[in-house]
C-alpha cells in the first residue's frame, strides 16, 4: 500500500529541490557550497528566479498531476494540450526540446517522434522532472503499470527511447520507496525491465561504483542526470544532504535536484523537507489564470494522487 507521507515527500521534495536549485543553474560544481558552507541551504532566488520560485519542473509536474485527477487517468491528448497551453504562455524556463515538439503545430501523437526524425536527438531530462505526480499516481499499480505508463508520458515530448527507459525506471524506484523499501537495492530487478536496447547504459550510470564525474554528457542529459540523483541519495543520510550533493554538481541543478527530490522525499517522507523552505515555496502556473500553488496545495495534489490512483 502507498504511504501517503511518502507520496506527500515526493511532490513536495521535488517542488523543493527545483526550487532549490534553480538559482544555481548553469553554474560550476561547488557553487552551493560556497555560498551554504554548513550545507544547509536556503531557497535564496537569484538568476531570474524569486526565492521559492518552481521552475518548468515543478509546473509540468502539477500540470501532469492535475490531468491524471481530472480525466480520472491516463488521457495523454489532454497532457499534452495542457503543457502546449503552457509552454504557449511563456513560462520564464522550458526545455528547447520541450518547446520545439508542444510549439511545432504537430498532433500529440507524432510531434516528439517527428522532432527525433529531425534532430537525431531527444535524451534530455525534460521527462524526469515532471514525474513525481505520476510516479505517486501509478504506483499502487505496480511495476509494469507504473514503467508502462512513465514511458507513454515521457514519450510525449521526448522521441528518443532511452529518456522512456529512464522516466520508467524512476518511476519504479519511486513505487518501491513508497511501499516502505529501499530504491537502491530494487535497481537490479529495476534493470531486468529495461528494454534491452537501453538496458546496459543505464545499468552503467545507476551502477554503486558510478559517481558524477564519470557521466559522458552534460547532465542536461537523461542518463546523468537520474544517475547523479541516484548518487546524491545512496552517498547522503538525509533528505537535505542528498539535495545539497545534487546542486553541488553543478549544471541543471534544478533539474537534478527535482529528481533528486522526488526520490528521497519518497525515502524520507515529507516531515524530510526543512519546515523553514515552505513559507516560501511556490509554484506559478502560466496560462492557467495566474494560478499560483503553495506547499499545502502540493500536499493535496499528493493525496489526491494516491487516493485516485
Amino acid at each position: 500500500m502507498t504511504d501517503i507521507d511518502r507520496a506527500v515527500g515526493a511532490v513536495l521534495g521535488s517542488a523543493a529541490g527545483d526550487a532549490l536549485g534553480a538559482p544555481f543553474e548553469f553554474g560550476l560544481p561547488g557553487v552551493f557550497r560556497e555560498r551554504f558552507p554548513d550545507g544547509a541551504g536556503e531557497l535564496c532566488g537569484g538568476g531570474g528566479w524569486d526565492p521559492g520560485e518552481a521552475t518548468d519542473d515543478t509546473q509540468m509536474a502539477v500540470l501532469l498531476g492535475e490531468s491524471l485527477l481530472e480525466r480520472g487517468g491516463l488521457d495523454l491528448p489532454d497532457v499534452f494540450d495542457r503543457f502546449r497551453r503552457w509552454a504557449a504562455a511563456e513560462p520564464k524556463d522550458i526545455g528547447l526540446q520541450t518547446e520545439q515538439v508542444l510549439l511545432g503545430g504537430d498532433p500529440w501523437d507524432l510531434a516528439s517522434s517527428l522532432h527525433f526524425q529531425v534532430n537525431m536527438y531527444a535524451a534530455g531530462n525534460g521527462s524526469l522532472m515532471r514525474a513525481a505526480t505520476s510516479a505517486v499516481y501509478f504506483a499502487a499499480r505496480g511495476r509494469t503499470a507504473t514503467m508502462d505508463a512513465a514511458r507513454r508520458i515521457a514519450a510525449l515530448t521526448h522521441g528518443d527511447g532511452a529518456a522512456w527507459e529512464g522516466t520508467a525506471i524512476l518511476h519504479e524506484l519511486v513505487r518501491v520507496a513508497l511501499l516502505g523499501e529501499d530504491p537502491l537495492t530494487a535497481l537490479p530487478a529495476t534493470l531486468a525491465e529495461v528494454a534491452p536496447a537501453h538496458r546496459d547504459r543505464w545499468a552503467t550510470v545507476l551502477a554503486p561504483g558510478w559517481h558524477p564525474d564519470d557521466a559522458t554528457e552534460f547532465n542536461g542529459a537523461v542518463w546523468p542526470c537520474l544517475g547523479s540523483a541516484v548518487w546524491a541519495l545512496r552517498t547522503t543520510s538525509s533528505f537535505e544532504e542528498a539535495l545539497a550533493a545534487a546542486v553541488d554538481l553543478g549544471g541543471d541543478t534544478d533539474t537534478v535536484a527535482a529528481v533528486t527530490g522526488t526520490l528521497a522525499g519518497a525515502v524520507y517522507g515529507s516531515a524530510a523537507v526543512p519546515a523553514r523552505w515552505l513559507p516560501a515555496l511556490h509554484v506559478p502556473l502560466p496560462g492557467f489564470g495566474g494560478r499560483v500553488l503553495r506547499a499545502d496545495d502540493l500536499r493535496e495534489l499528493a493525496r489526491a494522487l494516491v487516493t485516485a490512483g
